[in-house]
């Protein structure tokens, strides 16, 4: 079972308690935006086998959204950050390179 701690109220909370909100770090695009890069934002996400970054809400405590990194092989969770985060921060970075040492990216 996927267990992730809320950084925005600090408890641990099981998937059960979680709402998945896909790939984290995505460039949004509005009006503005061609159909074709509309189209990719809309339709066209990250499926890899190993590092992740993912959006989570937790929707049975306090409702915030934040994001995770963790390994969709093993769901070995390498941390959580607020979803304020433009980008993963150092200490995440940190951490999945110590863990995973041959791993190089790719950065959201």
């Amino acid at each position: 079972m996927l267990i992730l701690t809320c950084p925005c109220c600090g408890a641990e909370a099981d998937e059960t308690e979680l709402a998945s909100g896909g790939e984290a770090h995505i460039q949004r695009q509005g009006p503005e935006s061609t159909d074709a890069a509309f189209e990719a934002y809309l339709f066209q996400r990250k499926n890899p086998s190993g590092v992740h970054f993912e959006r989570w809400r937790h929707a049975f405590g306090c409702g915030k959204w934040f994001h995770a990194a963790r390994c969709t092989r093993t769901l070995e969770v390498f941390g959580t950050y607020t979803a304020q985060s433009l980008k993963p921060p150092k200490w995440i970075l940190d951490r999945i390179r110590k863990r995973r040492p041959d791993w190089a990216g790719p950065l959201p």
